[in-house]
């Protein structure tokens, strides 16, 4: 294992992370408001960003399989990684901002 292939691993851990992070909060976000009432504007909301959500996953996993190959492979994987990455934390950071109650 090379540094390059450890550096791209990391990196796409971190991006399937955040990733992850995106989804479960939609999914709790979208847990509450099913079982609120007047919550149907949330539910809205939560199911128009699983497309981009699903998209951010799916990249990550597919970032993470292409660490197992050579350096090309590794440095295509960091590429999708980052991006993917940056999608899913710009979206949970969207979505928190529209939801975050003064607590």
């Amino acid at each position: 294992m090379d540094i390059i292939n450890i550096i791209a691993v990391v990196i796409a851990i971190a991006s399937l992370l955040a990733a992850l992070a995106h989804v479960g909060y939609l999914a709790m976000l979208n847990s509450a408001a099913n079982k609120r009432a007047g919550g149907g504007p949330i539910a809205d909301y939560v199911r128009s960003r699983w497309p981009i959500a699903g998209g951010a996953t799916a990249g990550a996993v597919v970032a993470l399989l292409f660490t197992a190959g050579g350096t090309v492979m590794d440095i295509l994987a960091v590429v999708l990684a980052v991006g993917s990455g940056a999608v899913a934390t710009k979206a949970l950071q969207s979505t928190q901002t529209r939801y975050r109650s003064g607590g």
